[in-house]
């Protein structure tokens, strides 16, 4: 029923109260644009409403400034849990393309974007918070995700790697460049071999600047526990590096739990 509804995302907070549908959900002028000019609907018509944690609504396009939802604010339409486990995905951000970079990983599945300023950094605000939340809105919507992933504030790549990987001991997966015999990120991956329903811990895939990570990162990261993974025999580019490791963590998910990747 849901398949061919086109989606609005909306904060959890903004839905209104009551426990029977018909519920009257406001909606601002930048939704109200979008719904009526982008996606040219008019009174009547239904769409479906999503609030970035796991639950989805069916709503009939109102009268000036409103929707009226066809199901309870409590009861929702459909429901989904928190994806596991969770994917996190810390790039040192390039100079350009950094909203292209983010949209992607949205598309891809990674629940929690880490920015990070590493030492060969060109451009650290690269990524402005403001333009960076509409990026994932839009996304979460075209995409079709019932959970919308996490944005951190940028930080220094040294405290991040300078500690424990987030989900302990062989759960952070260091990507990098010309070091031989370094294992693939889909083997290392592989070799995890645990469900996601075992281990809630997140997975996290760090990568670094255009000029690759300094000796003293890397070695930074392997005295705390990171392992150096490769993406292959050739040079990327930030951004593709970043965009390959979240289809790999996506395509390793989807395989564990049995799901289309």
């Amino acid at each position: 029923m849901t398949r061919d509804l086109r989606r609005l995302l909306i904060t959890p907070g903004r839905l209104p109260a009551g426990p029977s549908a018909g519920a009257e959900l406001e909606l601002d002028r930048q939704e109200l644009h979008y719904l009526t000019r982008v996606l040219r609907l008019r009174p009547g018509d239904r769409f479906a409403v999503v609030d970035g944690a796991g639950s989805l609504w069916t709503a009939l396009l109102g009268p000036a400034d409103q929707a009226l939802l066809e199901q309870p604010p409590s009861s929702p339409l459909a429901f989904e849990p928190p994806p596991a486990p969770p994917l996190q995905l810390a790039v040192a951000l390039p100079k350009r393309d950094a909203d292209v970079l983010l949209r992607m990983a949205c598309e891809l599945g990674v629940d929690r974007f880490i920015p990070l300023q590493a030492q060969r950094s060109v451009a650290a605000d690269s990524l402005k918070p403001e333009r960076a939340e509409a990026i994932l809105r839009e996304a979460v919507e075209q995409c079709e995700r019932l959970w919308q992933p996490q944005l951190e504030s940028l930080r220094p790549a040294a405290e991040l790697l300078g500690a424990r990987p987030p989900g302990g001991s062989g759960r952070g997966l260091l990507c990098t460049a010309r070091r031989p015999g370094l294992a693939l990120l889909a083997q290392a991956l592989e070799r995890l071999g645990d469900p996601p329903g075992a281990s809630g811990e997140p997975l996290t895939v760090a990568i670094g600047p255009e000029g690759g990570w300094t000796s003293g990162e890397e070695a930074l990261a392997l005295a705390h526990g990171w392992q150096a993974v490769s993406l292959g025999t050739t040079i990327l580019r930030c951004s593709t590096a970043a965009v390959s490791a979240a289809g790999l963590l996506s395509h390793w998910r989807a395989q564990q739990i049995g799901a289309p990747s």
